[in-house]
């Protein structure tokens, strides 16, 4: 049985397949996915969301940034929304013939990882406001849920 990372990897070139047709099979480059870490996974999440055509999905950068001030190092913090997902994506689903968009907000976590206090208050503003909001711990588990909208 294709696991779904393998279904993901053939979905990735078959894209650059139809961007590049010219291009010999030998000469495209084979994107490997995993969901070890983090970013691994969040990249995949990603990657799936905006080639299966299920929806659209970007990566949320929420960390401050070191800016150097007069030779100093300082940290600023973000300017967006404490506790904000990893990833924001719509799915599309068909009701009655005409396509909507859902707001979907995706936490990633591995390992020991768990959710902030201000992680949870931003999963209920966005159940609150009609939206749904994931938490992936997995590609595998990911796809579940997000079948499940």
């Amino acid at each position: 049985m294709i696991n779904s990372l393998k279904i993901l990897t053939l979905l990735k070139t078959s894209e650059i397949k139809k961007k590049f047709p010219g291009v010999p099979d030998y000469a495209i480059p084979k994107t490997k996915y995993s969901d070890k870490t983090a970013n691994d996974l969040t990249k995949a999440i990603v990657d799936f969301i905006n080639l299966s055509r299920t929806g659209q999905a970007e990566r949320i950068n929420s960390s401050g940034r070191r800016w150097k001030i007069r030779g100093r190092e300082r940290w600023i913090p973000t300017a967006g929304q404490k506790g904000t997902a990893d990833i924001s994506a719509t799915k599309l689903i068909e009701i009655d013939g005409r396509r909507i968009g859902i707001k979907v907000a995706i936490e990633v976590k591995m390992g020991k990882d768990r959710q902030s206090e201000a992680q949870r208050q931003y999963q209920h503003q966005i159940e609150q406001a009609g939206g749904v909001y994931l938490i992936a711990t997995s590609f595998e588990q990911f796809i579940e849920a997000w079948n499940k909208i």
